[in-house]
């Protein structure tokens, strides 16, 4: 890993908007992925939904209470250290399944799945190109 590059490289929605991923609450929300995640609120904006930003190493996920099923939402999360991610994950208490390698559009991935308290799922990845002698 590069000096000063954060662990977070991008989110991927599964459904629509990475900023619109569905909870019940978003005071629940924020708290859960801030000590789970390491997420840090950005963000509240105003509308007819509650709605809360978290982000972490320049990357966002929104939270609304908008009526979509959490069960079938979530996102892709690419990082650029798996071991690391799912370490940390595990030290705040977070479960982690389905440690495998995945092949998408001929590139060999290294992933782990994450379903939070809430019911979103995320598919943590990192190119193994990028893992190889970790």
């Amino acid at each position: 890993m590069a000096s000063g590059e954060g662990l977070f490289q991008a989110a991927f929605p599964f459904n629509n908007s990475e900023l619109q991923l569905p909870v019940k609450d978003v005071d629940e929300a924020a708290e859960w992925y801030a000590k789970s995640f390491g997420l840090v609120e950005v963000a509240r904006p105003e509308g007819a939904t509650a709605v809360v930003v978290l982000e972490r190493d320049g990357v966002r996920l929104g939270f609304a209470v908008n009526g979509g099923d959490p069960s079938q939402e979530g996102a892709a999360i690419l990082v650029n250290d798996i071991h690391r991610a799912k370490e940390e994950l595990e030290a705040n208490g977070v479960q982690t399944t389905g440690w495998r390698v995945d092949e998408r559009d001929g590139q060999m991935l290294r992933v782990f799945f994450v379903v939070a308290p809430d019911g979103l799922c995320y598919y943590f990845h990192q190119p193994i190109d990028r893992v190889e002698g970790h």
